[in-house]
């Protein structure tokens, strides 16, 4: 497979199994799991060197975890861990074109940084979380920024994530998931989005886009 593209591994998750039902609940140990996936020795910033985003799609009966990475190997997974199916995602990037009418799915952190009233202009502030129409302009914002024109959005709240780690900031991150359709409009920023992901939260759960061809309306 060509390095310069992504894999994509698709996990249905084995409901009965112990690791799967401790990853559900803790962000932080999923994290982990997945990250036993790619190859070691890739250093200080092992997620990002490694490409790696995921991402849990739930319904009321199965949950599926959509891992993707430069490289991914299942054998790092627990024993009994779930199903899964790797592809090349080349030929979704090959595809990418000005005006291609796509359905996307993602799940994201809306957030902002703001700034105590008064605050020098050296002072960062803290991490806003977004919610309602102010959560969908972000979006619709991000989505521009990355090559897209979103036409439909479908807003789903994701159970809140928090880090749970002794060392963690005790902050939770707010996590929405957007279905919906759009158009390419710049296919080298979305190719850039695809394999970066969007947003923040990334180490858990957030970021990764995925796209289908959709029907021009």
């Amino acid at each position: 497979m060509n390095d310069d593209h992504p894999v994509l591994a698709r996990i249905s998750l084995n409901p009965h199994s112990r690791e799967v039902q401790r990853d559900l609940r803790d962000a932080t140990q999923m994290h982990r799991t997945v990250m036993r996936m790619v190859p070691d020795g890739l250093g200080d910033s092992p997620r990002h060197q490694a490409g790696l985003l995921y991402r849990v799609d739930e319904t009321d009966t199965t949950s599926t975890l959509l891992v993707q990475a430069h490289r991914l190997d299942p054998a790092g997974l627990p024993a009994g861990y779930g199903h899964t199916q790797i592809k090349s995602l080349a030929p979704m990037f090959t595809a990418l074109r000005t005006g291609l009418p796509v359905r996307y799915r993602i799940v994201v952190n809306p957030s902002k940084r703001e700034r105590p009233p008064h605050a020098d202009l050296n002072t960062r502030g803290r991490i806003v979380a977004l919610s309602g129409p102010d959560a969908d302009q972000w979006w619709h914002r991000r989505a521009a920024t990355a090559g897209l024109d979103v036409h439909i959005l479908t807003p789903t709240n994701v159970h809140p994530v928090r880090p749970r780690t002794t060392q963690a900031a005790p902050m939770r991150h707010h996590l929405l998931r957007y279905d919906g359709t759009a158009a390419v409009t710049d296919p080298a920023a979305l190719a850039e989005a695809l394999r970066n992901g969007i947003g923040r939260a990334k180490p858990y759960g957030a970021g990764l886009l995925s796209l289908a061809p959709a029907t021009a309306s």
